[in-house]
C-alpha cells in the first residue's frame, strides 16, 4: 500500500479527509535505425497468408470469431519550422528524412513557440522527431552560449528500457553534431561513478519518475546548474501515467515545477501519447499546466489484419463442474511456435510475468520438437530481470538473433522493435489504448502486419471476441487519474518540503485539498510550521515515504536458497499472493518453488524445482462503509458512491495442473490480514425488488456474487484500469446498508479513480454485465461469464441465471446516464 512507509500516526490522521475526487516513404519511428538489419519486405508473407497458416489446423479456423482489415494510408509531409538548427535537419537528413509528416512540423512548432503539447498519434507516427527537433536544436543554441551551461533537457519513460533505447536512438541522430548535445541515462543502473559527470556535464538526461522523486528532487541542490537552466521537459508514452502511478507521477511533477521555478527556469512540457480521448485533458492533469494537443496523424500506415481469436472448450471441467476452455497461455505459446517456424518476427504480448515465461517455456519445448536450432530464438522478456540479463535481450531482439518473444508490457513502450512481422496478444491488456499500442509494434518498417487477440477464459475477453464493434467502432479511453487523492499528496508535501520549506503561495501549486493534508500533517508532527513556512521534521528522508508505483514498500528479493544467488524482485504489494510459501515461481525458463516468504526482511528463498502445476492464491476480503459522499436511486435500490475500509487476507492457494488449468489441490497458509482506505461504487436492491426478479434466500447469496464477478470483469471496458486493480464484495445483508449490497472498490489507497468512472457510467457498465453473462453459452457459470479467478471463496455460491434476472431488474429502475441514449457508455467516454 503506497502510503504503508508512512510513521504511525499518519494512517489515522489521513482518515478524516474526504477524498475529491517528400522522399521517405515511412515515418521515423523511435528509433528507426537503417543500419539494422532488416528482411526485404517484397520477400515477406502478406499478413493475411501469415493468419492462413495459423488457422490452417484441425479446428483452428473455428477459433477466428472476427478478422478487421485496416487498409494503409498514405501520408502528409510539412516542412520544419525555419527556427529550427540547419545543422538538425542536415543530421536528419542524414538519416534519410528529408521531410517531416504535418503532425511532426505542427508539434515542433509549438514547442518552439514556448506552448506545452501533447502528441497524440498512432504507434510508429514518428512522436520522438516531433519533440527531438525541438530539443536539439536548443540544446546546440545553448552549446555556444558564451559563459556558463547552456540549455538542458529531461526526457522521462516510465521503463529503464525505453530510456536506454531513447539514449542509443538520441546519440545516432546527434551524431553529426559531435560533442554539441552530450545525452545520458541516469536511472538506478547507471554506475556510481558516471552519476557525477552526468549532473555536471549532460545536457540530455533520460530518466524515470522513480529516479526523479528519489534521486534528482530530493538532491536538487547538486542538480542546479542542470535545473537552472532546463528548457524542455519531454514525458514519453504518457497514456500509462494512470490511477495511482500516474497520481503520483502528476505530484513529482509538481515538485520538478516548484524547483525549477526556484532556480530561475520554466520549462515546457511535451507529451507523446498512444491514441487517447481528450489527451490534452489528461495532460493537463499531468502536469498541472496548459497544453496543446496534436492528434491528427499524418503518417502512413501499412496494412494490419487483426483477428479475435477464442481457444476451444477442452473436454475438462473446472470449479463447480464448470466447462474450462483452453488457456490462453497454452494457445498463445502455439502461435508463438508456429510463427517462428514459419521465420515470422513476432512477439506475444502477456499480462504477467509468470505467463511471459510460461510461454517462453511451452514454445521452447515444441520447436525442440521441430527444429532444436529455433529453441534459442524465442526467450521471455519482462520487469524484475537484472539489468545485464534485460540489455542482453534487448541486443538480441535488435540484431534479429531472437524471432520470438514472450514478454510483458515492458516491450510495450516504444522500445525498438522495428522489423516485427506479428503481434500476438494473449488476453485482453485492460484498455483499448494498451491494445492498439500492442498491436502497433508490428509493421514498424511499413510492412503489412498481423495482430492477434487472443481470448482468455474472462467476462471481458469473451464479450470482445463476440462484439468486436466494442474494439473497432469505438474510441479509446480517457487516461484515468486523482492527484488530488490524499493518500499521494501528503507524502508529496512532505518530499517538496524537505527540499525547501513550503510556503502558503505554493498550495495552488499543489491542487485544492493541500491546505486541508497540510493540516493533518502538521497535526502527525510531520510538518511544522514556522514563521511562514511548513519544514520537514524527521530525520528520514521524505521522498522514502511513498514508493510512486503504489507498490506499498520495498520490493521482495528473491533469492536462490543454495547459492544465495539474487533471482529477481517482487513487488511488496504482490508478494502475499506471488512469493507465499509453496509458490511456484518462475525464472528465465527456469521453475522454482518458494520455500518460504520472511515479511520482515522482504525475502523470499526458493528452490529449483520442476512440479506439474502452477499455483493461485486465495484470499478472503470484508468491506466497510466510512462515507457516502453520492447516492442516487435506482428504482427503489440505490447507487452509491463514497469512501470504504476494506480487510482482505491471503488464505490458501490453489495447484493448476499446466496447460489445462485443472485444480489439483489447495493448501492452507497463515498471512497477516491487509487494511486498505479507498473508494467504492455500491449498489443496494430492495425486498421488493428481489420478488420482481424471483430471487429467493437460498439463491441470494449466488445471484449477488454472480453478478459481482462479471461487474468487476466488465469495468475495465469503461474505465482505464485492469481487473486486477479492482476488487469487489457481495454481502445478502450488509451491515451498515442493511440490505443485499455489491461492492466495487479501487486497489489502491485513497483511491485511483475508477470506481468514481464506475459510478458515473454505472447503467451501461452494468447492461454489459447483464449482457455478457446472458449470453454465454455455458448452463450454470464458468470462467467466460461469473467465475472470477481471484475468488477468495472458490467461487462459491454462484447463481448464472439469478444475477441475470436481479441485474435486469435493477437496469429497470436505472436513470438515463448524462450525455448518453442508453445504448453503452461511449457517449461519455471522454468525460472521465
Amino acid at each position: 500500500m503506497a502510503f504503508n512507509h508512512l510513521p504511525a500516526g499518519v494512517h489515522d490522521a489521513l482518515a478524516p479527509l474526504s477524498v475529491k475526487p517528400v522522399t521517405h516513404s515511412v515515418p521515423m519511428a523511435k528509433n528507426h535505425r537503417p543500419d539494422h538489419p532488416q528482411p526485404d519486405p517484397a520477400s515477406r508473407p502478406s499478413p493475411e497468408t501469415v493468419l492462413h497458416r495459423l488457422s490452417s489446423g484441425p479446428g483452428r479456423s473455428a477459433r477466428i470469431t472476427h478478422t478487421e482489415h485496416l487498409p494503409p494510408r498514405a501520408g502528409r509531409h510539412a516542412v520544419w519550422p525555419d527556427r529550427i538548427r540547419a545543422e538538425v535537419i542536415a543530421a536528419v537528413r542524414e538519416r534519410g528524412i528529408e521531410h517531416p509528416w504535418a503532425h511532426q512540423a505542427l508539434a515542433a512548432e509549438h514547442a518552439l513557440d514556448g506552448d506545452s503539447v501533447v502528441v497524440a498519434t498512432g504507434t510508429a507516427s514518428g512522436k520522438s522527431l516531433a519533440y527531438l527537433m525541438p530539443v536539439l536544436s536548443s540544446l546546440l543554441d545553448g552549446s555556444e552560449a558564451p559563459n556558463g551551461r547552456g540549455a538542458t533537457a529531461l526526457y522521462l519513460s516510465p521503463t529503464k528500457a525505453l530510456a536506454a533505447d531513447q539514449c542509443r536512438a538520441v546519440r545516432e541522430l546527434a551524431g553529426p553534431l559531435g560533442n554539441a548535445v552530450r545525452p545520458a541515462v541516469y536511472d538506478g543502473d547507471t554506475p556510481f561513478e558516471e552519476r557525477e559527470w552526468v549532473r555536471q556535464y549532460a545536457d540530455y538526461v533520460l530518466t524515470n519518475p522513480d529516479m526523479l522523486h528519489r534521486g534528482i528532487l530530493p538532491s536538487h541542490p547538486r542538480w542546479a546548474s542542470f535545473l537552472k537552466s532546463l528548457k524542455y521537459v519531454v514525458i514519453d508514452e504518457c497514456h500509462t501515467y494512470r490511477g495511482v502511478f500516474g497520481s503520483h507521477v502528476a505530484q513529482v511533477l509538481r515538485r520538478l515545477r516548484r524547483l525549477c521555478a526556484r532556480y530561475g527556469a520554466s520549462p515546457v512540457f511535451l507529451l507523446a501519447s498512444a491514441t487517447a480521448a481528450e489527451p490534452a485533458v489528461a495532460a493537463r492533469r499531468l502536469t498541472g499546466l496548459p497544453v496543446v494537443e496534436v492528434a491528427d496523424d499524418a503518417s502512413p500506415r501499412g496494412e494490419l489484419v487483426f483477428a479475435l481469436w477464442e481457444p476451444p472448450l477442452t473436454e475438462l471441467h473446472g470449479e463447480k463442474g464448470a466447462p474450462v476452455r483452453r488457456t490462453a497461455t497454452a494457445e498463445t505459446a502455439d502461435l508463438l511456435t508456429d510463427l517462428t517456424v514459419q521465420g515470422v518476427r513476432s512477439v506475444a504480448f502477456v499480462r504477467s510475468r509468470r505467463g511471459a515465461e510460461l510461454i517462453s517455456v511451452i514454445a521452447q519445448q515444441r520447436l525442440a520438437e521441430v527444429d532444436r536450432s529455433l529453441v534459442r530464438r524465442v526467450a521471455a522478456y519482462r520487469g524484475g530481470y537484472l539489468p545485464e540479463e534485460r540489455r542482453a535481450l534487448e541486443r538480441a531482439l535488435h540484431s534479429g538473433e531472437l524471432l520470438g518473444l514472450a514478454a510483458t508490457t515492458a516491450l510495450e513502450l516504444g522500445v525498438d522493435v522495428s522489423g516485427l512481422d506479428a503481434v500476438v496478444i494473449a488476453g485482453y491488456p485492460g484498455t483499448r489504448a494498451s491494445l492498439w499500442q500492442q498491436a502497433g509494434r508490428a509493421g514498424r518498417s511499413g510492412q503489412g502486419a498481423l495482430a492477434v487477440l487472443v481470448a482468455r477464459d474472462d467476462p471481458l475477453d469473451t464479450y470482445l471476441v463476440h462484439h468486436p464493434e466494442a474494439l473497432f467502432d469505438r474510441p479509446v479511453e480517457s487516461t484515468v487519474l486523482d492527484p488530488d487523492n490524499p493518500y499521494v499528496l501528503a507524502p508529496h508535501l512532505c518530499a517538496a518540503a524537505a527540499e525547501i520549506p513550503l510556503t502558503e503561495a505554493d498550495l495552488e501549486l499543489f491542487g485544492p485539498v493541500s491546505a486541508e493534508v497540510l493540516t493533518q500533517l502538521e497535526a502527525a508532527r510531520l510538518l511544522r510550521r514556522r514563521t511562514r513556512a511548513w519544514h520537514w521534521t524527521r530525520r528520514e528522508r521524505a521522498a522514502d515515504l511513498t514508493d510512486i508505483r503504489g507498490t506499498g514498500g520495498p520490493p521482495v528479493q528473491i533469492v536462490e536458497e543454495g547459492t544465495g544467488r539474487l533471482l529477481g524482485t517482487v513487488d511488496a504489494e504482490a508478494a502475499h499472493s506471488a512469493v507465499h510459501e509453496g509458490a511456484v515461481h518462475l525464472h528465465q525458463g527456469r521453475t522454482y518453488l518458494v520455500r518460504s516468504l520472511d515479511l520482515k526482511d522482504s525475502v523470499a528463498l526458493v528452490e529449483r524445482a520442476d512440479p506439474p502445476y502452477s499455483t493461485a492464491a486465495r484470499d478472503t476480503t470484508s468491506i466497510a462503509v466510512l462515507e457516502t459522499e453520492t447516492e442516487i436511486p435506482w428504482g427503489s435500490g440505490r447507487l452509491c458512491l463514497g469512501s470504504v475500509e476494506v480487510t482482505n487476507q491471503v488464505v490458501s492457494f490453489l495447484r493448476r495442473r499446466l496447460i489445462t488449468g485443472e485444480v489439483l489441490g489447495e493448501t492452507k497458509l497463515d498471512l497477516p490480514p491487509r487494511t486498505l482506505r479507498t473508494r467504492a461504487v455500491w449498489w443496494t436492491v430492495t425486498e421488493d425488488q428481489l420478488d420482481e426478479a424471483r430471487i429467493n434466500p437460498e439463491i441470494l447469496g449466488g445471484a449477488l456474487h454472480a453478478a459481482e464477478h462479471a461487474s468487476i470483469g466488465m469495468l475495465p471496458l469503461f474505465a482505464t484500469c485492469d481487473r486486477w486493480d479492482i476488487g469487489g464484495v457481495s454481502v445478502p445483508l450488509h451491515p451498515d446498508t442493511l440490505l443485499p449490497t455489491v461492492f466495487v472498490y479501487d486497489g489502491h489507497p485513497g483511491g485511483a479513480g475508477f470506481a468514481e468512472r464506475a459510478f458515473h457510467t454505472a447503467r451501461a457498465w452494468l447492461t454489459a454485465t447483464r449482457e455478457a453473462i446472458a449470453a454465454c453459452e455455458c448452463e450454470a457459470g464458468c470462467p467466460s461469464c461469473v467465475q472470477s479467478p481471484k475468488c477468495g471463496n472458490g467461487n462459491e455460491p454462484l447463481h448464472k441465471r439469478g444475477a441475470v434476472r436481479l441485474l435486469t431488474t435493477l437496469l429497470r429502475g436505472a436513470p438515463e446516464e448524462p450525455g448518453t441514449d442508453g445504448a453503452g457508455a461511449e457517449a461519455s467516454e471522454g468525460t472521465g
